[in-house]
């Protein structure tokens, strides 16, 4: 009564002469789909157990380290010291479980309990990479990074939960603040410089989530933007004038944009001689001058004590004598008093906001005073505002990652109760190619600089050719 579920190689010829094709083709395909299906799976399946298993001896081996290492004594071991001591620890460890581990796996294994031990676990690999820009952590076991303005889903997991927690605990600790369940977010900032920032549970749904913005080492200069293609050489130089003669410049873009990296690459060409403060919620510049001063904002202590904000560090540069003063970014009512220092003595200021264009910049800086709780009228918010502020660069990321100032826009003062602009350059955007890469090109408006006279009183005299439209190849 099985007959029909046999191969059909097994049936005589006439038989199979008189089966219906519709008959063998049913159970080939049944038969064929488990085997590729198999095929596919089962060296995945290997692999996951392998980093199960290694996952679980790593875990174990961790615990045996915190019981038999001083660890009062790391701080002062060599690196190669230690690294001996837990290879040592590690190879009794298996000959007493009789496991056996090719060398490959051993140091391994020596390298990412050292890490574990003196470092950040699973993320000090992403951090030594030079190629990656942002660590994004979703859970222990999603943790993608950003390469090139590309976001890449890494093979890199913690154990569990517990883990990750483990980590973050050590990284704020270090820098005296602390995140729990009734603490639940925290900034901090890595040894390194690096922009670190964590949300745990139960805030974080299915896990904590953490964001590390790494800190480079290489300062990236003028000329490294120009040879990027972030600007051209002509708006390089009209920037250096705006900078040199002490216009008041906001750096405006989205998150990721290039909006520090700009600061940073505008700050070199100030004087040597100016007295310059910075202020910051997560230290980040980079300035090359000599005379700097550094100041970073505090947030309140377990007692809700203790809190320095931006607004406190502002008040306090403008009794420090600053020639200049700039803020890693303005985002609430410290907006007030950075417009002050710009009207009052303080010219060739600078600080960067969340904003899609210049003209939002503008609307983002009459939100900000509404929302310090200052009572002004709109015509004398956007006054103050008009007479502060001279120049709003745009730095945007675009679609296929790269980083472009996209506009480079004068405010000239008030015709009636709005705000008068001109933009000097923008980037031209012309199309896309079948890569999704971004065609375009930077090209002047046409519009003379409304600052022209000022920069040939300083010493920086523009040709005119430099403002005349570039035309798309």
């Amino acid at each position: 009564m099985f007959s029909k579920y046999k191969k059909p190689s097994a049936k005589p010829p006439a038989e199979a002469a008189k089966a219906t094709p519709a008959a063998p083709a049913a159970p080939s395909v049944t038969r064929k789909a488990p085997q590729k299906a198999a095929a596919q799976v089962t060296p995945m399946d290997k692999e996951r157990k392998r980093k199960e298993r290694m996952g679980e001896i790593k875990l174990d081996l961790h615990r045996v380290l915190l019981d038999n290492l001083n660890l009062s004594a790391l701080e002062h071991a060599t690196e190669q010291d230690l690294r001996q001591e837990i290879s040592a620890i590690s190879s009794e460890f298996l000959e007493e479980r009789s496991i056996v581990l090719n060398r490959e796996d051993r140091q391994n294994l020596t390298s990412e309990l050292y890490d574990e031990v003196t470092g950040l676990g699973p993320l000090e690999t992403l951090l030594k990479d030079e190629t990656v820009n942002d660590i994004l952590v979703n859970g222990p076991q999603q943790i993608f990074v950003e390469r090139s303005g590309k976001l890449e889903l890494t093979d890199i997991t913690f154990k569990d939960e517990r883990h990750l927690l483990r980590i973050i605990d050590k990284i704020v600790s270090a820098v005296g603040r602390r995140v729990d369940e009734s603490n639940p977010y925290v900034d901090a900032r890595l040894k390194d410089g690096s922009r670190f920032n964590a949300m745990v549970p139960p805030v974080a749904v299915d896990g904590s989530l953490v964001s590390i913005r790494k800190f480079k080492k290489d300062k990236l200069g003028i000329d490294d933007l120009v040879q990027f293609g972030a600007f051209t050489e002509e708006m390089a130089a009209y920037l250096q004038a705006a900078v040199a003669t002490r216009l008041n410049i906001i750096v405006s873009g989205g998150t990721g944009s290039g909006k520090t990296t700009t600061l940073n690459a505008l700050s070199s060409f100030i004087d040597n001689a100016e007295r310059i403060l910075t202020i910051e919620d997560t230290a980040e510049l980079q300035l090359q001058q000599t005379h700097v001063g550094r100041m970073e904002s505090r947030p309140p202590n377990v007692e809700g004590k203790g809190e320095v904000s931006p607004r406190d560090c502002l008040k306090n540069a403008l009794r420090m004598r600053p020639d200049r003063i700039i803020v890693g970014e303005t985002r609430g009512e410290e907006v007030i008093d950075m417009l002050q220092a710009m009207n009052t003595g303080h010219d060739g200021s600078m600080t960067t906001i969340h904003a899609n264009s210049a003209r939002d910049g503008v609307s983002r800086l009459e939100n900000m005073i509404a929302m310090a709780g200052i009572e002004m009228p709109l015509k004398a918010v956007r006054s103050q505002i008009s007479s502060a502020v001279n120049l709003i660069v745009q730095a945007s990321r675009l679609q296929d990652g790269s980083r472009r100032m996209t506009s480079i826009t004068e405010i000239t003062g008030m015709e009636g109760e709005v705000i008068s602009m001109q933009e000097v350059f923008r980037y031209q955007r012309v199309g896309l190619t079948p890569e999704n890469k971004i065609i375009g090109h930077f090209t002047a408006t046409g519009v003379r600089s409304a600052y022209a006279e000022r920069f040939r009183m300083w010493g920086y005299d523009l040709p005119p050719s430099i403002y005349e439209p570039i035309a798309a190849e």
